[in-house]
């Protein structure tokens, strides 16, 4: 093809050049090839559902008294269930006000997780309750919250009802508001491949100073005399930040408040997980889902990580952060989870629930062996398990610095091993 004559200087600008048809053609070959073997690699046509863990604790350098004898209270809430992953970072500034800050991000959060499980689990679904997207899921729950606070909020919701070509094409809903973010990870050359980044977030900050990030709040005449609910909903309704992604078994997603992506930059996150989950060793039984404990353990990797970065190295230097050096200290909450497939078995232990009316007002976790893990049914190997966080809410000694995994508080209770291969915990 002949090149096109004069200098960029005749332009005016960075021109752009024709691309010749067979150019094309090569081109849109391979977009086709790759497209149709991941496709036929990953997506079954079947319904999934996510397997995470939290993490969240306090920087050490803001758990000091302050002058007015107050010590720092750590008002962030986490969220890991198999329809829907959350964080919500409550503002600690209202407990200057009397008002318990970390009310409304977990109130808010339980109420997202009870009509997430009405309208999207698998075998479960509420038909008086239609799932009408994040937007209209995330109002819904604030209105039925009472509890005073102010909040950033980012959702991950599973969505398994799109369907394209009269085929399952499940999909994350991720809903923002505020400055929390979500990355998305896929082995995008194979099951054996590294992990790279898919998809990220970008934080909403007003007139995009660090410490005012777009909120969804409640307060009374003591905080803002002028309240008006009519504007928090307007924020969920006009403020949140919504994008649709498609979704495949293996997928796995990291959500961190700004303690994480301000100190973190993503290739130092991207690399965590690849560090703590390689890639698989081929066995030719297809994918299978990752331990949660690995999940508990990169979570708690990128919290030390996003600490480190406000502590000199060697040198005598502050490390480098997107924020600059040295980073900021903040209360530090992260989830990390898989997508997997949806299992006879969470559908069979979610309708127990249900059948007992524990799953409102259940005090602790419901723990049992499932038919998959007892007698590899289900299409589940009798070795690999499925495991869903439970919520802070339902665990009976939650301990400040540790909110991991209900096992782990249970097994320091009743003084029994945690050994992850023998039950799965569904709550």
């Amino acid at each position: 093809m002949a090149q096109p004559t004069g200098s960029l200087t005749d332009v005016g600008r960075s021109p752009t050049f024709l691309v010749g048809t067979g150019r094309q053609r090569e081109t849109l070959d391979g977009f086709q090839k790759r497209e149709q073997n991941f496709s036929e690699e990953y997506q079954q046509n079947k319904p999934l559902c996510f397997s995470a863990r939290t993490y969240q604790r306090t920087h050490p350098g803001k758990m000091r008294t302050g002058r007015d004898g107050r010590v720092h209270k750590d008002a962030d809430a986490t969220l890991a269930s198999p329809m829907m992953l959350g964080i919500a970072d409550g503002v600690s500034q209202l407990e200057e006000y009397g008002i318990d800050a970390s009310r409304l991000p977990n109130e808010l959060l339980r109420a997202c997780e009870e009509l997430a499980m009405d309208q999207l689990a698998p075998e479960n679904i509420d038909p008086s309750q239609a799932y009408g997207g994040p937007v209209v899921l995330l109002k819904e729950a604030y209105e039925s919250t009472t509890s005073l606070g102010s909040t950033t909020v980012l959702l991950g919701v599973l969505d398994n009802s799109t369907r394209i070509h009269g085929k399952l094409h499940p999909m994350v809903a991720v809903l923002t508001i505020g400055d929390c973010e979500l990355l998305m990870l896929r082995r995008m050359q194979g099951p054996q491949s590294q992990l790279s980044a898919v998809f990220h977030t970008e934080m909403q900050r007003i007139d995009g100073h660090m410490q005012t990030p777009l909120q969804l709040a409640r307060v009374d005449d003591r905080v803002d005399p002028e309240f008006d609910e009519d504007i928090a909903l307007e924020v969920i309704e006009r403020g949140s930040a919504v994008h649709c992604v498609s979704t495949y078994e293996g997928d796995m997603l990291v959500m961190g408040s700004d303690g994480v992506f301000d100190n973190l930059y993503l290739d130092e996150i991207v690399d965590i997980c690849n560090k703590m989950a390689p890639p698989p060793r081929p066995d030719g039984r297809g994918f299978r889902p990752s331990q949660p404990t690995i999940f508990s353990q990169i979570a708690q990797q990128i919290v030390e990580a996003s600490h480190a970065k406000t502590r000199p190295m060697p040198t005598g230097h502050l490390p480098e952060t997107p924020i600059g050096r040295g980073g900021k200290m903040d209360d530090t909450s992260v989830v990390v989870g898989e997508v997997i497939e949806w299992t006879e078995a969470h559908g069979e232990l979610w309708q127990q629930l249900r059948k007992e009316k524990q799953w409102k007002n259940f005090g602790g976790a419901f723990t049992a062996p499932c038919r998959a893990c007892t007698t590899g049914e289900a299409g589940v190997d009798e070795d690999v398990y499925e495991e869903v966080e439970v919520p802070e809410r339902h665990r009976p000694s939650a301990k400040p610095g540790d909110r991991s995994t209900y096992r782990k508080l249970h097994s320091e209770r009743d003084g029994e091993d945690d050994e992850d291969d023998q039950i799965c915990t569904i709550a």
